[in-house]
């Protein structure tokens, strides 16, 4: 059975309504975020929070994952709050001591899988999907699975050339991290990057490059993309269908947390507890596509809500040890090693 997500117009009026409506605050107290998350996406969290802390200066610098690991590691400049969905580097910053305890009720009750010593808090529920051109289904059937994926590639693999996108694991940490997991969940993930190198896949370091190049034409296909972006993205291009895995499905979190040498603590520990708070969740449950974790919350994106659309086939990404190993130098060099040969391993041997 086909499960694809449909949504309204409704979350998109509320992004586009609530897109420039907080602005910068101008206030008494700096609070200053490094953030791998669209802040047009986010705008509506940050518009509440900027109206409800009037006197808090709201600084909000959105960059990539591994740029947003590099700030929170720069001694000379720390922010206040850190927030990415490169899950492994995040764990790893707390590893290092980057991170402190946030102490407060919200913290105290947020669900044990979906946290790391009241430091870092998962405050989202992605899913991870594939995403395609309505034109695709003439030539071939759309995929479900990752199975009919790696199909696809082989049996179309000459319609496929050069029309396939995915993350760089290289340039992304998301990207990296959700590769990795793929080998954990399948046997069949590294064939899967063979024949995605066999048809000439192009990697991106965001899934908004990826949106864009299915967009104009570039490409047909475009596999573990971030669901959140691709949802808000598909409600204004219909010609572009987003799909969760029919066989297992990663869900990623953005991790927040405040930084050690944060040099506004007050200002950071109310931000991250608004995170966590109901009205936070109730927020991004309702006006946002990233989907909230409380169990208490109610609203068209809840991961109980994303649960019940797809199945019992989500798999979040546990936030626990595990992760640490992820961002091993030698453990990485060696996963990229393997990348650059799988990718070519399907080549045609040249004369």
């Amino acid at each position: 059975m086909t499960r694809r997500l449909h949504f309204g117009l409704g979350l998109l009026l509320s992004l586009c309504l609530g897109a420039g409506s907080s602005g910068t605050a101008r206030g008494d107290e700096r609070l200053i975020i490094e953030a791998a998350l669209d802040r047009q996406i986010v705008e509506p969290v940050l518009a509440a929070f900027a109206a409800e802390n009037p006197r808090i200066d709201l600084d909000y610098r959105d960059r990539s994952t591994l740029e947003v690991d590099r700030r929170a590691r720069d001694p000379e400049s720390p922010p206040d709050v850190v927030i990415s969905s490169a899950m492994p580097w995040q764990l790893a910053l707390s590893n290092d001591g980057m991170a402190q305890p946030l102490d407060a009720p919200e913290a105290d009750q947020w669900p044990a899988w979906a946290k790391w010593r009241n430091e870092v808090f998962g405050f989202t529920f992605e899913p991870v999907v594939m995403a395609y051109r309505l034109e695709l289904a003439s030539h071939m059937p759309p995929p479900e699975t990752h199975r009919d994926l790696l199909d696809l590639l082989t049996r179309y693999r000459q319609w496929l050339d050069g029309r396939v996108v995915s993350y760089s694991p290289r340039k992304s940490g998301v990207g990296y991290t959700l590769f990795q997991q793929d080998a954990r969940y399948t046997p069949r993930a590294w064939d899967l990057i063979a024949a995605m190198g066999a048809a000439n896949v192009d990697l991106e370091a965001t899934t908004q490059r990826m949106l864009e190049g299915l967009s104009d034409g570039r490409y047909w296909l475009g596999y573990n993309l971030l669901g959140s972006y691709a949802m808000v993205w598909a409600q204004t291009h219909p010609d572009i269908i987003v799909q969760v895995p029919n066989d297992y499905s990663l869900v990623m979190m953005r991790m927040a947390f405040v930084h050690r040498d944060a040099p506004h603590p007050a200002a950071a520990k109310r931000f991250v507890s608004f995170l966590l708070s109901q009205r936070g969740q109730h927020i991004l449950a309702g006006q946002t596509p990233l989907f909230s974790v409380r169990d208490d919350v109610v609203g068209p994106y809840t991961a109980q809500r994303l649960r019940d659309q797809v199945g019992d086939h989500l798999y979040p990404i546990p936030i626990n040890a595990t992760l640490l190993a992820f961002v091993d130098p030698l453990r990485r060099q060696a996963f990229l090693r393997r990348w650059d040969r799988e990718l070519q391993i399907l080549e045609p041997p040249k004369p």
